[in-house]
């Protein structure tokens, strides 16, 4: 043998950790772990959902303390900030990595960092901005926000990359969950409109399948517009005030001839003329 070969390198074993949280989503992130060959460790109030992944090898926790003890990483996919609170109340997290994904307000992930140092954890907050089946499915364009100290997410990066792509959007303990509250923002708003615009046509024996078809293809044209509101527009883009007074009149004339409420097109639309 040469004395340049190199000798062969051992892998690194895949990351244990410990997953609190066995909804739809819970349920999701941890399938894609266990498909990743990551020995996993769940803890779910309703111990019903974890019977699938016992019998594919999952180690299921009695509680949730003991499921933290038995990783080094541990992540939460809870209901709420009062879940998580509860559910790690008896638990020793002296040296743990504490990732949160659970869906909260940026002062509630300050103050379960600042709880969680406190405890002697480190902490990454976490905003999932995906749905079920977009988990473990790369193409479908899920990601999951990450904020925290940057070399605790660079430790963990591969690992929490497994469901769905990473996006480290800075060291400020709650940028995460603004970021994700932001973007739900706007999709609830999305979604209000589309129910809006329904009922619009509901009673005007339109095709809804087909209007159901227009409708998300000219959501879908303008969308890359919205990028454009964190800027003052230029002259080329900007509607002239009344132009823009006009439409908006024209949408609440019409709701309400259709007897829609129009509290919606009132709140999107700001001063008006004739409301």
């Amino acid at each position: 043998m040469s004395d340049n070969a190199s000798a062969p390198t051992t892998p690194t074993p895949p990351t244990p950790l410990t997953l609190l949280g066995l909804g739809a989503m819970g349920t999701a992130l941890a399938r894609t772990w266990l498909a990743a060959g990551h020995p996993l460790t769940v803890w779910n109030r309703s111990p019903g959902r974890s019977i699938e992944l016992a019998l594919r090898g999952v180690r299921v926790a009695a509680t949730a303390a003991e499921a933290v003890a038995a990783s080094p990483l541990v992540v939460t996919c809870l209901l709420d900030d009062a879940s998580v609170r509860e559910a790690l109340a008896d638990a020793d997290l002296t040296g743990k990595d504490l990732v949160d994904l659970t869906t909260s307000t940026p002062t509630e992930s300050h103050a379960r960092a600042v709880w969680a140092a406190g405890r002697g954890a480190r902490f990454l907050d976490g905003g999932i901005m995906a749905v079920p089946p977009m988990i473990g499915a790369p193409a479908a364009g899920g990601y999951v926000l990450y904020s925290g100290t940057r070399a605790l997410f660079d430790e963990h990066r591969e690992v929490l990359a497994v469901p769905a792509a990473t996006r480290y959007v800075g060291t400020e303990v709650g940028l995460a969950a603004l970021y994700d509250v932001a973007l739900l923002s706007a999709m609830t708003a999305m979604f209000a409109g589309a129910r809006h615009a329904f009922a619009l046509v509901e009673e005007a024996g339109v095709d809804e399948k087909e209007f159901g078809g227009l409708l998300a293809d000219w959501l879908a044209a303008m969308a890359p517009a919205t990028a454009g509101f964190g800027a003052a527009p230029s002259a080329e883009d900007a509607t002239s005030p009344a132009v823009a007074e006009a439409g908006d009149a024209a949408l609440l004339r019409t709701a309400r001839e259709r007897g829609v409420d129009t509290a919606l097109l009132i709140a999107s639309a700001g001063s008006v003329a004739g409301i």
